[in-house]
């Protein structure tokens, strides 16, 4: 007899064990059945799993569990990114090997997710910080590095002063660096880079065929590639400008040549050549650019700055006539890495432009005029004007659109010849830049190069891979451990044999995560990827990750599927098919008397009157409650899996994370919640498991009259709803659909469980537990199994196909019919969907409304339109 509760503790760990020894979830490459491959991000080895982690792992698990019964060979594998900054500062604060503590973190975070039975391929993981993984990574390196997709030069950097290494601009949060918040510094340093601007076109091009993106992740890419059509146009420096720089024009790219005459002043680059030498005689012009050298490289950093500038002397003439010249800065908001490393400003209809003009008095000109004003009274007030609109104050170009502006100056400068070549001409930019790997760390992947004073820089010969990190290193102080090795560094070189030293910078740990998908494929392989098992699995089917990742990761891994692809390691270039960003889960802060953070398991809540209040369970003092906040170790409103499970089990928070709001947006972890899901998980267990017993060796059939009949038509209709729902990925609705059904089918269970059903309700019944837990399955597995099991079944539900419905009985029999009299709807028929035409007219001709405005007279028409409408004319 079945218990009249569900015990998670005991259920939940039992059929783990089960799955486990089966070998449900090891996915074969060798498999003939259609491939399907679901992943989420893979996480950080922070040390321990938080609901938020488990809300991204439990869709991605449904999908899984899911398309596996639909018939697919899935592969649903799990591995850890597990390089980075915080294992080395865990290193100098805890005095322990960054080794140690990663590898530490993982057999926790690995247990902790194994609790919440994910259907996971365990025997493919890894982590990054595996030799086996970033020796296979090195290879790539080389290979990228043999097709010119890898390069070393001198350039501008993002420098964190406090983690004391280089970061991308990506890496940069409002000017300062994404892990250690510390403002950054622009510094020069020599380092490798990733060419990923050779890709530009493709990568922007390639968007379009995203289609199963959100539209929001899609333009942050085209965003951020930046794909711009311009000008190069050469501005001329007036005669005394030209003798004073030694230097005849200034080359500026520009998207806006239709808005020339509104331009008031050209600025240049800190770095700028002509910056440069006007420096060197002017000493406040030289701390200017110094002081410009400090700040960031974002465009973060460049937009929140205040605009500042530093007037030069120069002068340029205006490509449109001689006699006006406009005045030459030095501009902190202009980087020399972007276009040419100067711009012209057009204060009225540019933001930073303005704010420009109006610090240091430079004039302010329209030159667009928004419809329905008038040109005569149109000014610029604190807000530039950047929508569409009509030249206006442009001389030629008066009357035209800004699009035809642009083509007709486009047309007259490039057949302007200014010292020998065209004074203008056409050009594509990006916005994109070079992908800067080198990262001044110890715990990363070490960059194969050798450094000879004879030779320069020279690759590790591949048979001498893999560059292993030493593991023989001090934290004792800020830097880099590999640079004050004793003799980790010091080589012969493997030309000329001479002493050399090693590259001591390590790889950026997004080059980790930009082909681990990959290496899931095959990583058994010596090589970096079998080429066969990469293309029959790639690209993801399914990728679900957060919004934040999607400039960083998901670029630079579109980047490196077509590096492999170029490199000859797979024959795909797009990486992910679908892709799906989840909500986070937020939980309420809670701070004490004293202002420090509390977690939701030191305090008690009240509810007296509709009034909240919380009590520090320690000291008995009131606390305060806050905002819903992203769980965050800092604010100490994380929950843990293990807390939930302990209490109501891991189906109880599979549910719950999927239960209340569509995925894609937040959900709120409550207490209340939680023991409402456990509720209707203690009900849903009476409902079947009583059922169930009386069902053990039925055979399973539609109904085929009465109520039996009609839980046939409920259960059926609500499989397919089901099905359809998780394909869409909107859970939300699947679990609200499975609610509403589990209400529908309660009564007619009930009587089975209390043996009071015939032979037809009986086969029905059983048929509908077999669906429901079907449906339930995917969601939350450990209960589905044991319901299973007390219908006599000893395999596993989770190896069993998902069931098929029976399009009859998902077609509703009935259906509702506008009823108009004089065209007009007085109110509607229901009738059974087959019912003909003399049927229909019968059951018209007797409503209440239709038989008071005919008044005993006959209609003298009845128009039917089958299924559509019905209406009487008077």
């Amino acid at each position: 007899m079945a218990s009249e509760r569900y015990n998670p503790r005991a259920a939940e760990p039992r059929w783990q064990k089960a799955w486990d020894a089966a070998k449900l979830f090891e996915a074969k490459n060798d498999d003939p059945r259609p491939k399907y491959y679901v992943l989420e991000m893979f996480p950080y080895p922070s040390g321990n799993i938080h609901i938020g982690h488990t809300r991204n792992y439990t869709m991605g698990d449904v999908v899984a569990r899911y398309k596996r019964a639909a018939g697919y060979n899935v592969l649903h594998p799990m591995g850890w990114d597990a390089f980075g900054m915080p294992a080395e500062n865990a290193a100098m604060q805890n005095k322990v090997h960054p080794k140690d503590w990663t590898y530490k973190n993982i057999d926790n975070m690995r247990a902790q997710l194994k609790t919440m039975g994910l259907s996971i391929d365990w025997s493919r993981e890894f982590a990054t910080c595996d030799v086996d993984y970033y020796h296979r990574q090195q290879m790539l390196f080389l290979d990228m590095l043999d097709k010119g997709l890898v390069t070393r030069k001198t350039s501008k950097v993002n420098w964190d002063p406090e983690d004391l290494t280089v970061l991308a601009n990506e890496q940069v949060i409002d000017g300062r660096g994404w892990r250690s918040g510390a403002l950054v510094e622009q510094r020069e340093l020599t380092q490798w880079f990733f060419k990923i601007t050779d890709f530009a076109q493709d990568l922007n091009d390639a968007i379009d065929t995203l289609d199963q993106w959100p539209e929001k992740v899609r333009t942050m890419q085209r965003n951020w590639i930046g794909r711009s059509e311009g000008l190069i146009l050469r501005w001329k420096l007036d005669e005394a400008s030209a003798e004073a720089s030694g230097v005849k024009t200034i080359p500026v790219f520009t998207t806006r040549p239709d808005t020339l005459f509104g331009a008031s002043f050209l600025a240049i680059a800190a770095d700028h050549p002509l910056a440069r030498k006007a420096a060197e005689t002017d000493a406040e012009l030289a701390a200017f650019c110094d002081e410009c050298r400090r700040m960031g490289t974002s465009v973060a950093a460049l937009e929140t700055a205040e605009k500042r500038g530093y007037r030069t002397g120069l002068q340029v003439e205006h490509p449109f006539d001689p006699n006006w010249t406009l005045p030459v800065y030095v501009a902190n908001f202009v980087l020399m890495e972007y276009g040419t490393g100067a711009v012209f400003g057009c204060p009225g209809h540019d933001q930073r432009d303005l704010d420009f003009a109006r610090k240091y008095d430079l004039p302010v000109t329209p030159v667009v005029l928004p419809v329905g004003e008038d040109p005569m009274t149109f000014t610029i007030g604190a807000e530039a004007y950047v929508g569409e609109g009509t030249m206006v104050n442009s001389r030629f170009l008066d009357g035209m659109n800004p699009e035809a502006a642009f083509q007709e100056v486009a047309s007259r400068l490039e057949k302007t010849e200014l010292e020998g070549a065209p004074q203008a001409e056409r050009k594509i930019n990006f916005r994109l830049r070079d992908w800067g790997i080198s990262r001044q760390r110890y715990w990363g992947c070490p960059i194969p190069i050798i450094h000879c004073e004879a030779c320069g820089t020279v690759p590790v010969p591949k048979k001498d891979l893999p560059v292993k990190l030493p593991d023989d290193v001090e934290f004792d102080r800020p830097g880099n451990p590999l640079d004050r090795h004793p003799t980790w560094r010091h080589v012969s070189c493997p030309k000329c044999g001479g002493a050399a030293h090693r590259e001591t910078d390590t790889m950026d740990t997004f080059v980790d995560s930009s082909w681990y998908f990959t290496r899931f494929t095959a990583p058994w392989e010596k090589e970096p990827t079998d080429k066969a098992a990469a293309n029959g699995w790639l690209p993801v089917d399914q990728y679900i990750g957060g919004i934040e990742h999607a400039i960083l990761h998901l670029l630079y891994s579109r980047f490196f599927t077509r590096a492999m692809q170029a490199t000859g390691h797979v024959d795909v270039s797009e990486p992910f098919k679908g892709l799906f960003t989840q909500g986070m889960v937020v939980h309420e802060t809670y701070k004490s008397a004293d202002g420090k953070w509390l977690s939701p398991s030191e305090v008690r809540l009240s509810n007296d009157d509709g009034v909240r209040s919380a009590v520090e369970i320690a000291t008995g003092k009131l606390a305060t409650i806050g905002g819903l906040e992203k769980m965050s170790k800092s604010k100490k409103n994380v929950v843990s899996p293990e807390e939930i499970t302990e209490s109501y089990g891991a189906d109880t928070a599979r549910w719950f994370m999927l239960s209340d709001s569509p995925p894609e947006r937040d959900v709120e972890w409550t207490e209340d919640g939680a023991a409402g899901v456990h509720r209707f998980v203690q009900r849903l267990w009476r409902l079947l498991s009583g059922a169930g017993e009386k069902l053990v060796n039925i055979a399973p059939a539609n109904g085929q009259a009465g109520d039996a009949l009609e839980l046939s038509r409920a259960v059926h209709k609500a499989l397919k709803a089901v099905g359809d729902d998780i394909e869409k990925l909107a859970f939300n609705r699947a679990v609200a659909r499975v609610h509403e059904l589990v209400n529908a089918i309660a009564a007619p269970l009930g009587r089975v469980a209390e043996g009071n059903a015939d032979a037809d309700l009986r086969a029905s019944a059983r048929q509908c537990v077999e669906f429901v837990i079907a449906m339930v399955a995917p969601f939350m597995p450990h209960l589905a199994e044991e319901v299973w099991a007390t219908l006599g079944e000893s395999d596993l539900l989770a190896a069993r196909a998902w069931p098929k419905f029976d399009p009859a009985l998902v077609i509703d029999n009935e259906i509702v019919l506008p009823v108009q009299i004089n065209g007009k709807k007085r109110g509607d028929l229901t009738i059974t969907r087959d019912a003909d035409q003399a049927a229909i007219q019968s059951a018209v001709l007797s409503l209440d409304f239709v038989v008071k405005a005919l008044e005993g007279k006959e209609p003298r028409k009845l128009i039917i339109v089958p299924q559509r409408i019905v209406n009487v004319v008077v």
